[in-house]
């Protein structure tokens, strides 16, 4: 391969980026320009955010003993990111030569053996020869053909995109390098993540011809089953050419990309497609409705100004063949807004909606909300309309672990269950909470609110009947522990306050009778124990990463062992748990103070009890405009033998048990009274 060295040190890097190159985290880089004085000065960026060539830097790592060799993927990306153009464009430039090796190698290899200045002339006659069969001629297509001019600069990073290619494959070098600007550019782009777009597909089913009027990367035609004709529309042209590079090296399918609004310019108004996918822009007001007043589309309805969505709905379904399916990324509101109603009333009695799915927050962007999934089918000409519509609501099934915890295995198989017989049948059993078919005459109100969460309330809280005279018992007998855990009444020791020889906190860490520990880093499989868990005196329900992110480094969690005392450190508030072997090993969250106490020094309850006193905790706090921080070190304890820690640690013991009790009681007790009253409105418990 001809030498590339001064691509190279033309190719800049940030801190993130060296990190990345020798495997370490940001602190570690910053580290090393304050010690090092031969660290690379900065070439380019800002005064917070410098960037440093990257020639350097790898030369200085390698020196260092900190770098055998930069790996291939890192230079490439570090090429792509650096490129005069912008990162875009050199990704544009590298999925054409990818594609080259992908359907004509040996072209490739002719071409690579010249130099670099006589391959950026011969280059784009034989992307042409690539291009033109895949993506039509050049007025047409998404993806241009860059010229000679375009390409001198860029030679080096295609022949190294090309070499990580012979290793991974043309489509995941592709994938790599994509995937690493969308990660670096979180803002820019709306993505539809894995999950969802899989879901998608799965519900539209099989189908020849895919459609996607608003493909963005590609996401939603790159999950589509064995397709043999893609159709993609992209208003950013940036987004489109990326997007048919992916589509193309991912599939030998036909591959129609072009460029432009959907709404505004349709580029395929006489498809009739077999399956149509699509996660639209939300809540645009600017979507075109005084020009396309009288469009042909709005066959179920001229959609408002405010419910650009349904717009995408109608266009859909406009480019579907009679029986054909689409599915749609909505938003909740488009499922209930009044100013849609008529147009989801006319959805109903004509057969198209067949299903709303809600999905669980965090699914995808905006990621604070529960969006939905709208399945639609073109009805035929003869065809009579469906009678019900099936509601099927994920968030149960899917778990509370946030967005990087959702369990996509158990939304997929939800809904499918759901969708697969009633899509047979028309009909589907009940799954209480989760699943239900509603006749469609149910549906038409005033309202025609079609938001799961009305049509499937959740079960009873308690239960059935049964269940509900099991809560009972053990709310009984957690009441007659509540009573025989009651303090004696207090015997006042007939003196004033105590005036105990004190200590701190902090100096019983200096001298090593215990040792303190931040929660809330490190990544593993452990639950976590979170303020909440203390707080309320339940179990750990919290979750740790399963992987650092991008540019730190892997950080061990702080597990907790029998004996430990937890503090929470914000809020204000008086509380301290000590660890039990039910808890030990479970991780420190965020917001915790761990305290190890000796147990040759310190007894563990005699710790917490005194840690929770009102007066202690009070002159132990800083407060802020909004918060109050507890200062840990400055807690304070008596001086007392250890014989008569322990004397009052079993009282504290003793107080902590009834506390637990009466936690135990009131949740009890709740779950009863909110179990009854659901019970008695859903008539399964007799009044």
């Amino acid at each position: 391969m001809p030498d590339n060295a001064a691509e190279v040190t033309a190719a800049e890097v940030t801190a993130a980026g060296i990190a990345r190159l020798a495997g370490v985290g940001r602190a570690a880089v910053s580290n090393w320009r304050r010690r090092h004085a031969d660290f690379p000065r900065p070439v380019g960026g800002t005064e917070t955010s410098p960037s440093f060539a990257l020639g350097e830097v790898e030369q200085w790592l390698r020196d260092q003993g900190k770098l055998a060799e930069v790996p291939l993927r890192e230079r490439v990306w570090q090429q792509v990111a650096a490129h005069p153009d912008g990162a875009v464009t050199a990704l544009g430039h590298a999925g054409c030569a990818l594609l080259l090796v992908r359907d004509r190698p040996t072209a490739w290899l002719e071409l690579a053996a010249v130099s670099d200045e006589h391959l950026a002339t011969m280059l784009p006659k034989a992307l042409e020869a690539v291009l033109t069969p895949r993506f039509g001629p050049p007025g047409e297509r998404a993806v241009p053909t860059p010229d000679a001019a375009a390409l001198r600069g860029t030679v080096p990073l295609l022949r190294g995109a090309v070499e990580l290619a012979a290793e991974t494959g043309a489509r995941q070098a592709f994938e790599f390098l994509l995937g690493r600007h969308l990660d670096a550019n979180p803002r820019q782009y709306t993505l539809t993540p894995p999950g969802p777009a899989a879901l998608m597909a799965a519900l539209a089913g099989p189908a020849a011809t895919v459609l996607d009027p608003a493909c963005g990367t590609g996401a939603l035609l790159r999950a589509a089953a064995r397709p043999t004709a893609l159709y993609a529309q992209e208003a950013d042209p940036d987004l489109a050419a990326l997007a048919a590079l992916r589509l193309a090296l991912g599939s030998d399918a036909e591959v129609h990309v072009r460029t432009g609004d959907s709404l505004r310019g349709d580029a395929f108004p006489r498809l009739t497609a077999d399956a149509v996918l699509c996660h639209p822009p939300f809540n645009e007001r600017n979507w075109g409705h005084e020009e396309l007043a009288y469009d042909p589309r709005w066959e179920y309805g001229f959609p408002a100004r405010t419910e650009s969505e349904l717009a995408w709905v109608q266009h859909a379904l406009a480019r579907l063949r009679p029986g054909g399916t689409a599915v749609l990324l909505m938003p909740p509101a488009a499922a209930s807004r009044r100013s849609g109603r008529r147009i989801r009333a006319d959805l109903l009695r004509r057969g198209a909606l067949r299903a709303v799915v809600a999905l669980p927050a965090g699914a995808a962007p905006p990621y604070g909300i529960p969006l939905h999934l709208w399945v639609l089918r073109r009805p035929a000409a003869a065809e009579r309309p469906a009678p019900e519509l099936l509601f099927v609501d994920t968030a149960e099934p899917a778990g509370s672990g946030g967005r990087d915890k959702l369990d996509w295995q158990t939304v997929h198989h939800t809904v499918l269950d759901a969708w697969g017989p009633f899509d047979r049948s028309g009909t589907a059993e009940e799954q209480p909470g989760v699943s239900r078919s509603v006749p469609v005459i149910e549906l038409l109100d005033d309202d025609v609110d079609l938001a799961p969460a009305r049509h499937l309330p959740p079960p009873a809280t308690g239960g059935s009947a049964a269940e509900l005279t099991g809560v009972r018992e053990r709310l009984t007998d957690t009441l007659r522990l509540t009573g025989d855990l009651t303090p004696p009444p207090a015997e006042p020791t007939g003196a004033g306050p105590a005036r105990w020889t004190g200590t701190t906190v902090g100096e019983l860490a200096r001298a090593g009778a215990l040792e303190l520990r931040p929660g809330g880093s490190g990544t593993g499989s452990a639950p976590v124990l979170t303020e909440h868990d203390v707080l309320a005196g339940t179990a750990p329900s919290g979750s740790l990463p399963d992987a650092p992110g991008p540019g730190e480094d892997p950080v061990e969690p702080v597990l907790l062992r029998a004996g430990d005392v937890v503090v929470p450190v914000l809020g204000g508030g008086s509380a301290a748990r000590v660890v039990d072997e039910a808890t030990a090993g479970a991780a420190l969250g965020r917001n915790l103070q761990l305290l190890r106490p000796d147990p040759a020094a310190l007894d563990p309850w005699f710790l917490a009890g005194f840690l929770r006193g009102t007066a202690n905790n009070r002159q132990a706090s800083s407060y802020a405009s909004t918060a109050t921080r507890l200062d840990v070190r400055r807690l304070q304890l008596p001086r007392l033998p250890l014989a008569d820690q322990r004397r009052y640690g079993e009282r504290f013991r003793a107080l902590a048990s009834f506390e637990d009790a009466l936690r135990l009681a009131g949740r009890l007790g709740q779950q009863l009274a909110q179990g009854l009253y659901d019970g008695l409105t859903d008539g399964t418990v007799e009044a």
